[in-house]
């Protein structure tokens, strides 16, 4: 059924419109549709659909995922990037299983681990140069391009341990092969993060940026945080990453405060990090709100940064023949105390409340996942 949306203030948009029509093709159109549904909602901001650039999926597939459902339009996400859950052993059941099937756009990076994290960490896929298979992923990438967005590495000593940063060169060989993106995990050494830094290039991404493991973080040396600082200004995007071990309140903080914004905000989410302290979207989004990132970046950093990186639709979400693709949410003011990946506390004053998210012509309600204030 057409839709009329009415009475919301947009964010994230070129345009800023009074009202928006959905077609019944479900694209955006210039005038409203002979029976309309009318939408009223009530002043709510509505941006484009939020996308988490690092989630994981694969569930069934590997011990750590997650539904797609529980990362995605239930909590007002329309739109993620499984993070390197499936390598090229793996990969046609992600597509089969979880990505055709999927409400929300799903797009993959595929890691460059042949098993994937079918039994992660307990079974490392980068344990030695059995793990890595190259003419089979790229067989795989080819076969799979309108859904792998990008190569998945996890460059840190749990996962390569005495193989340190040759993974990691294979990765960024391979992604430079297909012309396509290296998502690079980084974490506890070996390799050292400036190693990992050394390889990438424009368009390539830190995953993990605000981490804060010792000898593994951006905040451990004055020079190792101009070195970000460098990369971000040449074009390698800096991506959250939350997850249950890789997000710190005092390193996102320091760095915002000295001018270093993430390029977009994810939430690792996987069954390890959804009970706590991850939650969902909206809650990782309002961490970093708190710690000082202003609204309209973490509108941008939730929306059209990381929808480029998958192709799609973001602050031109408005113009005609564009699939509709939104979420709306209320920013509301609140009292909730959350934890970082280290058990640090610390009380949030305003909170990303999502209503709703719409693709094309379907409406349906999102929620906060994280338990109401006490």
């Amino acid at each position: 059924m057409p839709l009329r949306l009415t009475n919301f203030k947009a964010v994230g948009f070129d345009a800023v419109p009074d009202e928006i029509f959905v077609d019944a093709s479900g694209n955006v159109a210039a005038a409203p549709s002979e029976g309309a549904r009318v939408m009223d909602l009530n002043g709510a901001w509505l941006s484009p659909g939020w996308c988490d650039l690092h989630v994981h999926v694969w569930y069934g597939g590997t011990d750590i995922s997650v539904r797609a459902s529980e990362a995605g339009r239930p909590t007002g996400v329309t739109a993620m990037a499984d993070a390197g859950s499936a390598g090229e052993a793996s990969f046609h059941g992600l597509r089969e299983y979880v990505i055709d099937p999927a409400s929300e756009t799903i797009k993959a990076f595929l890691n460059i681990g042949s098993i994937g994290l079918v039994a992660c960490n307990r079974v490392p896929e980068l344990s030695d140069w059995r793990s890595i298979d190259i003419d089979r992923t790229l067989a795989v990438i080819e076969a799979n391009r309108d859904v792998i967005c990008g190569i998945k590495v996890r460059a840190s000593g749990v996962i390569v341990g005495s193989w340190g940063i040759t993974p990691a060169k294979i990765a960024k060989r391979v992604a430079e092969m297909v012309n396509m993106p290296l998502m690079v995990h980084v974490g506890e050494p070996p390799p050292l993060i400036d190693e990992v830094f050394e390889l990438l290039t424009p368009g390539d991404i830190v995953t993990h940026c605000f981490n804060g493991k010792a000898a593994g973080s951006i905040r451990d040396t004055e020079a190792l945080f101009r070195m970000a600082q460098d990369m971000a200004a040449r074009g390698i995007l800096m991506d959250i990453g939350h997850g249950g071990a890789s997000f710190n309140f005092k390193t996102a903080r320091d760095s915002i405060a000295d001018g270093l914004r993430p390029f977009s905000i994810s939430t690792d989410l996987h069954q390890h990090s959804m009970a706590k302290p991850v939650y969902d979207m909206a809650t990782t989004v309002s961490k970093l709100l708190a710690v000082g990132l202003s609204f309209e970046d973490c509108i941008n950093a939730t929306t059209d940064a990381p929808r480029s990186v998958l192709g799609l639709s973001g602050r031109d979400g408005l113009a005609p023949g564009t699939r509709a693709d939104f979420t709306v949410f209320d920013l509301e003011d609140a009292a909730i105390d959350v934890m970082d990946s280290q058990g640090n506390h610390m009380v949030m004053d305003r909170v990303f409340e999502p209503r709703m998210t719409i693709l094309g012509s379907d409406a349906r309600p999102a929620a906060r996942r994280l338990p109401p204030e006490r």
